[in-house]
């Protein structure tokens, strides 16, 4: 389960982290675009290690380069943000729907906010935001061998790769994926799928609103057969340990 879907299915009763904006839907690796170090500061600016050492519910203040925008609804946007060292999820901004739309890809922008944590997935709240000079989009790091270990928590929120990963079964109907986390969705909704790497079975997400029915990533998911090699690409978010969100598969 996802926050908003929570909250909005509570609030309906008396999809997820993301509304109904149209999102990023990037199905193929990012091409490096380093324009100035994406790791400098600003006086006055957190570090990556400064902001990762800080406590939750404090006041933080980042500089930060947009990877790819999960959604915008009710003049609030959710996205994924990274520079030379870390990972940020900004987690409903305000903003309106055209200064989204000039929140490309690679846009440096500076953020004050709080940080916060739900469900373990590390997110900053409460924010505001300045655009500035500057562009850097970051390749996928390949974590395939931190699959398993505690390691992989320190890649939260970056843009990853998994390669060469195999597909199994998504349930007992042996499908290689299934609407929603537990089958209960249908076109349109939320994909899951599983895949193993040296005999362990993980799940993997690609979400509808960041990547949704009409991009190249919900296409491949639906096309594939257990017992594909493939390769994979998205954001490491967390809910309950990694859930990552997929936005490229392509055969191994």
């Amino acid at each position: 389960m996802k926050k908003i879907f929570a909250t909005l299915l509570a609030a309906t009763c008396a999809l997820s982290l993301i509304g109904c904006g149209g999102g990023s839907s990037s199905g193929t690796a990012s091409t490096a675009a380093k324009t100035e170090d994406p790791s400098a500061k600003s006086e006055g600016v957190m570090t990556y290690a400064e902001y990762d050492a800080a406590a939750l519910d404090t006041g933080v203040t980042i500089e930060t380069y947009v990877q790819g925008k999960q959604s915008w609804w009710d003049n609030k946007a959710t996205l994924y943000t990274q520079d030379g060292d870390g990972g940020y999820f900004i987690f409903e901004m305000p903003m309106s729907e055209e200064e989204y739309k000039k929140l490309t890809d690679g846009t440096k922008i500076k953020v004050k906010g709080f940080k916060s944590e739900w469900s373990g997935e590390i997110e900053i709240v409460d924010a505001t935001y300045e655009i500035e000079e500057g562009n850097y989009i970051a390749e996928a790091k390949d974590v395939t061998d931190k699959l398993g270990t505690d390691d992989l928590i320190k890649f939260q929120n970056q843009k990853v790769a998994f390669k060469g990963v195999t597909v199994e079964k998504a349930d007992d109907s042996g499908a290689a994926f299934i609407y929603n986390w537990d089958g209960s969705g249908q076109e349109g909704d939320d994909l899951y799928f599983k895949v193993s790497v040296n005999g362990q079975t993980y799940s993997f997400t690609v979400e509808s609103y960041l990547t949704g029915a009409d991009t190249d990533v919900y296409k491949a998911v639906k096309e594939l057969k257990v017992g594909d090699k493939v390769d994979l690409e998205g954001f490491l978010y967390w809910y309950e340990g990694p859930n990552p969100h997929i936005t490229s598969v392509k055969a191994a």
